[in-house]
């Protein structure tokens, strides 16, 4: 037996934060009956693309290019050795930094011959300081929690024992930090096309587990 009482919390938190980034994702095509022309095509096409991004300058933190894929096309869809035709595709994921562009490049890269382009997908960098003030105030919510405890036995907590990520203390769960995104807008080719927008709000999960002993309970009448 622990020469104190030891009394077992976990700590949650949950923070709603302004996203730091918008995912877009642009996939070019190119069609043509020969092969190297359909390479020629889509490599013309994502230079362009390419171009036409890189011109928003710091507004666009990443540009990635994505693989490239050529394929034979099949008459009617049924594969057969006789080949109709190839279709090439490539494309980018562009990381958006300055949200007032999303719109304008959006609709740009909508009205681009044989581009599809999916998003924006609302999120935040891998190492948002978020991340960490989540963690602390998930390891406050313990240490409340117990304090809540303890005094409730009328004691009060002495020290910490032992604290660690949801999960690593006695299952095998993992941490958790979610970010809540709301499904993107896929958009094609349209002449009038015109979008607005608004950044959605992020939810960060943190969880701790915790251990505190404390000291000796006192049970009034």
């Amino acid at each position: 037996m622990p020469a104190e009482p030891v009394i077992s919390v976990r700590g949650e938190a949950n923070l709603e934060v302004e996203p730091e980034i918008a995912i877009v994702w642009v996939i070019v095509m190119a069609r043509d009956a020969d092969r190297h022309k359909a390479v020629d095509l889509l490599a013309g096409r994502t230079g362009q693309i390419g171009d036409m991004i890189k011109g928003y300058g710091e507004a666009i933190e990443r540009l990635e290019s994505q693989p490239v894929n050529v394929q034979p096309v099949f008459k009617d869809g049924k594969v057969r050795e006789k080949v109709s035709g190839y279709l090439a595709r490539g494309g980018f994921t562009v990381t958006v930094r300055d949200f007032a562009v999303l719109g304008d490049l959006v609709a740009g890269l909508a009205n681009a011959d044989m581009v599809t382009v999916t998003g924006p997908d609302w999120g935040l960098r891998p190492g948002s300081p978020v991340y960490r003030a989540a963690r602390l105030a998930a390891a406050k919510d313990a240490t409340r929690r117990a304090g809540e405890y303890a005094e409730a036995f009328g004691g009060r907590i002495s020290g910490l024992v032992e604290a660690a990520d949801s999960g690593l203390m006695g299952d095998t769960g993992r941490p958790r930090f979610l970010a809540a995104t709301r499904a993107p807008v896929t958009a094609v080719a349209d002449a009038t096309v015109e979008f607005n927008f608004e950044p959605v709000t992020q939810t960060v999960s943190a969880q701790v587990d915790a251990r505190y002993t404390m000291t000796a309970p006192h049970f009034g009448n």
